[in-house]
């Protein structure tokens, strides 16, 4: 018996919407990681791009267990010296950009490198409840009632 080895030919990707509204950040991160990379399908193959676009609505309203709005920090540098800066995840949330929290939750999730990069293009956050992605016709996933645990009321 040979082991099966997916072509980028045969692979069939899907369009899927996941509204994060009162989600915990590191499960719903988690489940889209391995959405993005394709484990969850039968013809997964490591070198071979096989996942599906997910499409991120209501980011801003995910929710932190604990006291992580208070005291996950991230941290960046300008490029100068002594130019180390940090962001809470709280301000972050409630400021501009929400969406780079989830983003940075997922991105350190994929491998680095080429095929993780492409496997990044496939995620689409958006801060709100629309999006422009309707023609592709995406299926809902209802990740709160796929476990009690994945849902925090707000």
């Amino acid at each position: 018996m040979k082991t099966y080895s997916a072509k980028p030919s045969e692979v069939t990707r899907g369009w899927y919407v996941i509204d994060a509204e009162n989600i915990v950040l590191g499960r719903l991160a988690s489940f889209v990681a391995m959405r993005l990379r394709g484990k969850h399908k039968t013809m997964y193959t490591p070198h071979i791009d096989c996942g599906d676009n997910i499409i991120i609505v209501n980011c801003e309203k995910v929710a932190l267990t604990g006291n992580k709005a208070a005291d996950k920090k991230f941290y960046y540098h300008t490029g100068f010296p002594g130019g180390i800066k940090e962001r809470i995840a709280g301000e972050t949330l409630a400021g501009a950009h929400p969406e780079r929290v989830f983003q940075k939750a997922v991105e350190r999730m994929i491998t680095r490198g080429p095929l993780g990069r492409a496997q990044l293009r496939k995620l689409h956050i958006y801060k709100g409840p629309e999006h422009p992605h309707a023609g592709q016709s995406p299926e809902i996933i209802d990740f709160g009632v796929r476990h009690r645990m994945n849902k925090r009321s707000a």
